[in-house]
């Protein structure tokens, strides 16, 4: 048994979204940057896992594994796929899969927008345009207004930061040549002057978006906050273990300042911030020590060190909405979780408040520009037949998840 103890409504589960493993979306803003040429993405997402049609599958297995949370996204380009225009069968399929949650006793964490927005959008300029905020807050309100009652927390804007971050060094120049590339094409394809997507940037215009996602987040906010004001609401942000080797504090206080720190002191007036991290990045005075571009530095105890810093910085309570490691030795991931578990078992027990655990991610889906070649699932998916097949570390979470509710355990 593990010694820490948890509160009965901790939330233990995975995290999913609905563009990365639904399949079958026309009507994003991502589907149709796939689908220009050229194009930053490595390959279409296509049917993604077919989780459109199985979702029943996907809650069957998060049963499976103990799980009593399901992260989830609600797609803006399914439920409008037009302007003013609301798809009543993407409602009807919505309404199921809620039921389903409930029927099989998984808390909904529902994030209202997981990098995708409807292609109207990213026509009229994406976040950049002036009424984005109204309209992305109306859409908001939509989902408040038919499933409200149902959801356990809600997570406004996945990573808002994430383009930030990747701008310090994750990304090599091409990539974001490729992104400018790849959004000319899509101005070209829709006729307009200007196709912007929140996760396809250009360098120049990441201050903008920074600023569009701040009013988009305080209006979603308001917006969820007036249909259920007891509602926890927040927004998840990528967040590296960032630490210093000898002379490399300023350093460090800098990237954290860059990357994180408007947002952590906006979730100050949130109910959570959402935690997601993958990497340990180590600065020295001159920079990163011992990475180059596009590298990670996977350490199981940086999910720790991240939920300490993001709870230190906002002083509210962490929900880690995502966490894992992208390989594909899963006897890798066996190890990893266990350990990083263990790291935030001593967070918790120093007096971090946290609400949840939400692995990253359920299934082997579409990795954004870099489709289908990165391996985070739990569960294999044959990418022709798209049956699930978990793996053993789905086994290992499972145990882990045990360990620690003794009291589900014996009922």
């Amino acid at each position: 048994m593990s010694d820490i103890t948890l509160p009965e409504n901790f939330l233990w589960g995975a995290a999913t979204a609905g563009h990365q493993s639904d399949g079958g979306d026309t009507t994003s803003d991502t589907s149709f940057l796939e689908s220009v040429e050229p194009t930053v993405f490595a390959a279409p997402s296509g049917m993604g896992c077919d989780s459109w049609n199985r979702w029943a599958e996907d809650q069957d297995l998060a049963v499976s594994m103990g799980f009593n949370a399901f992260r989830l996204s609600i797609e803006w380009c399914r439920v409008e796929p037009e302007r003013g225009v609301i798809d009543e069968q993407a409602l009807a399929h919505y309404d199921d899969v809620f039921a389903g949650l409930e029927f099989r006793g998984l808390a909904p964490v529902v994030t209202f927008s997981h990098f995708t927005a409807p292609h109207w959008f990213a026509c009229r300029g994406s976040w950049l345009a002036d009424d984005a905020a109204a309209d992305f807050a109306r859409f908001c309100d939509l989902v408040m207004e038919r499933w409200g009652s149902r959801i356990a927390i809600a997570v406004t804007l996945n990573e808002p930061n994430l383009q930030r971050q990747l701008a310090g060094g994750f990304l090599p120049p091409q990539v974001w040549e490729a992104h400018n590339a790849t959004l000319d094409a899509a101005s070209k394809a829709a006729g307009v002057e200007r196709y912007r997507a929140g996760n396809v940037q250009r360098l120049d215009e990441i201050d903008a978006f920074d600023d569009a996602f701040e009013k988009a987040h305080l209006a979603a906010r308001a917006a969820i906050k007036a249909r259920r004001p007891d509602l926890p609401v927040g927004l998840s942000l990528a967040v590296a273990d960032d630490v210093a080797a000898p002379g490399g504090e300023a350093e460090r206080d800098r990237v954290r300042e860059a990357c994180y720190g408007r947002w952590l002191r906006l979730a100050a007036t949130d109910d959570f911030v959402g935690v997601q991290n993958y990497e340990r990045i180590v600065h020295g005075p001159e920079g990163r020590v011992g990475l180059h571009a596009g590298e990670q530095g996977v350490e199981p105890l940086s999910l720790a060190g991240a939920v300490r810093y993001c709870h230190e910085a906002s002083g509210v309570p962490v929900l880690v909405s995502e966490h894992g490691i992208n390989t594909a030795d899963d006897e890798a991931r066996c190890a990893f979780i266990p350990a990083a578990l263990a790291g935030l078992d001593e967070a918790i027990a120093d007096g971090v408040p946290v609400l949840g655990y939400l692995h990253w991610t359920l299934l082997d889906n579409f990795e954004w520009i870099f489709a289908y070649g990165p391996r985070f699932g739990l569960v294999e998916v044959d990418r022709d037949t798209f049956v699930r097949t978990p793996k053993r570390s789905a086994g290992v979470y499972a145990a882990e998840i045990a360990k620690r509710t003794p009291a589900r355990v014996a009922s």
